[in-house]
């Protein structure tokens, strides 16, 4: 039962950090600092063909953080914003 009890806590870890976040902050966050090189939907652009929409959340956080590939970290992108957006970006369709 205890078991059951933190697999279920641990479940639910995710979820609580993409309510906590605010996607509508997120997009405003996205259109200014990600929008001209991974589209407006996320769907890819020139500058990333790569399509980001619908990543999980927490892999935005990580590659705005930490950068991967050609993308530098976006140093810009602090706080609650990194949540924010990365609310965003998840909440895209693929």
């Amino acid at each position: 039962m205890k078991r059951i009890a933190i697999t279920l806590v641990i479940l639910a870890l995710p979820v609580a950090v993409a309510i906590a976040a605010d996607a509508g902050a997120g997009k405003a966050v996205y259109n200014t600092k990600c929008k001209m090189c991974h589209g407006v939907d996320g769907a890819g652009a020139k500058m990333a063909p790569t399509p980001i929409a619908g990543m999980d959340a927490a892999m935005v956080k990580d590659v705005v953080t930490k950068g991967k590939g050609k993308m530098k970290p976006a140093s810009s992108v602090t706080g609650d914003a990194v949540d924010n957006v990365a609310a965003y970006v998840a909440s895209l369709k693929k």
